[in-house]
């Protein structure tokens, strides 16, 4: 059975709703212990989100086709790196999907204390929201749609409210000293727009489903600018707020900043409010995710660079073995980590989805700047594309220098772990063009 296909602001939605939660609710408190001096991080980081928007709203006018960055990245330099790409992404989204279901068991504990002191329980509730989305998207990609769209219009509106409303009230003392970690101002920003830079990934969400989007070529590059202008005019102001409504060492232990931010300035109502709210938001990204982790190893295996099962197709339209077998993975990553913290957990988790998304991003930006340079491109080489494309491959490269040692590290082995598989798929396509020419 057949589904409707994505409208603008749905496809818009899909995007900021896939920026806009669990990283704007959770990372005031890992932000934390760096200070003030995290503004100039996010400034950062959201100029590199929107320079990556440039560059996937380019791919998106001249190379068609779902996928996103796995189809722009085969489309150029062919098999392997399609695959490594693919590969590296699937893994991006499966440990996003983990950190956001993580996230939102953080901002239910307001409700259900039990959840941030016994991790046992923690771990259940987590693993039941990844599986209960599962559920949603096997049902079709409209389905997913409608339910992104109100969670996006729900999520934005408490964040607006608490940066309007929280400027006024902002304790100047909360940012002194300005850089609280003692390092160079130098390695505090890079660290804090290795974390920032979590909050933007889906920005190219609007270019993966790109066959289920209506008029996609004018769709997708839209909804994917506007999508990141969105996300990064609410999350600098919003965190902000929260940086200097509550103190560092406060904030730094908090399972949910933003409703501490709203109870400061509302009232203990507003509290239980933000919370419900930041659930809600946490819930609708991860849908949106949920999504999106199925159609890249979907793209992959029309291509027969991963096996038939992927891109099999439901009656609902949807790539259900594909979502199944990714959210297996999401559950093991979660039980993996569940003997940390939910504030520990969330931190290594995201840099670890920041690396393994900042590789493909960085081999799109080569992709996008050899179609500049080669005439390929859906524009022409000016002094500012080839600026915005320049810059977008310096940031991919810095932030992914910037995650540390250990996801940089765990970062490879998923990708070496990975080319057994490529290597079978490629003898067994050989297989079949042999029995073929017989």
């Amino acid at each position: 059975m057949a589904n409707a296909k994505l409208g603008f602001w749905t496809t818009t939605s899909l995007v900021t709703g896939n920026m806009v939660g669990s990283g704007i609710f959770l990372l005031p408190a890992a932000l934390a212990g760096f200070g003030g001096i995290s503004l100039f991080g996010w400034i950062i980081s959201a100029l590199g989100a929107l320079s990556l928007a440039y560059v996937f709203a380019s791919l998106a006018r001249k190379i068609r086709g779902s996928g996103g960055p796995y189809k722009y990245a085969q489309h150029q330099f062919g098999d392997l790196m399609g695959y490594l790409v693919a590969w590296g992404y699937w893994f991006c989204i499966v440990t996003a999907n983990a950190a956001i279901a993580i996230a939102l068991v953080s901002y239910l504990s307001v409700f259900l204390p039990a959840l941030a002191s016994d991790t046992l329980i923690a771990t259940l509730a987590t693993l039941a929201f990844v599986w209960i989305l599962v559920g949603v998207n096997l049902m079709g990609i409209k389905e997913v749609g409608r339910v992104q769209l109100f969670t996006t219009i729900v999520k934005i509106v408490p964040l607006i409210a608490v940066a309007l409303v929280g400027v006024f009230f902002m304790q100047t003392e909360h940012f002194e000293p300005f850089n609280l970690t003692g390092d160079s101002t130098f390695s505090a920003v890079s660290s804090v727009a290795a974390l920032t830079m979590w909050a933007f990934l889906g920005l190219e969400s609007a270019n993966i489903p790109d066959d289920e989007v209506e008029n996609a070529e004018q769709t997708v590059p839209k909804a994917a600018l506007l999508g990141t202008l969105i996300s990064a005019c609410i999350y600098i102001p919003s965190t902000f707020a929260v940086l200097g409504l509550i103190a560092p060492e406060t904030l730094a232990l908090s399972n949910a900043p933003f409703a501490d931010a709203a109870a400061l300035l509302f009232g203990q109502w507003a509290y239980y409010l933000v919370a419900f709210i930041a659930v809600v938001s946490c819930f609708g990204t991860l849908n949106g995710w949920t999504l999106v982790v199925g159609q890249v190893p979907m793209a992959a295996a029309n291509d027969r660079l991963l096996p038939k099962a992927f891109s099999k197709l439901s009656r609902n339209g949807v790539p259900a073995f594909a979502i199944v077998l990714s959210s297996v993975l999401v559950s093991c990553l979660v039980l993996m980590n569940a003997s940390d913290n939910l504030v520990e957990q969330f931190t290594f988790v995201i840099l670890l989805s920041t690396l393994t998304s900042l590789l493909p991003y960085l081999v799109c930006t080569v992709v996008h700047a050899v179609m500049l340079c080669t005439g390929k491109a859906s524009h022409s080489l000016t002094f500012a594309s080839g600026i915005t494309s320049l810059f977008a491959i310096v940031f991919s490269t810095w932030i992914i220098i910037n995650t540390g040692f250990d996801a940089i590290f765990w970062g490879c082995i998923l990708l070496i772990a990975g080319l057994p598989v490529y290597v079978l798929m490629k003898l067994e396509k050989k297989k079949e063009l042999a029995k073929a020419v017989k």
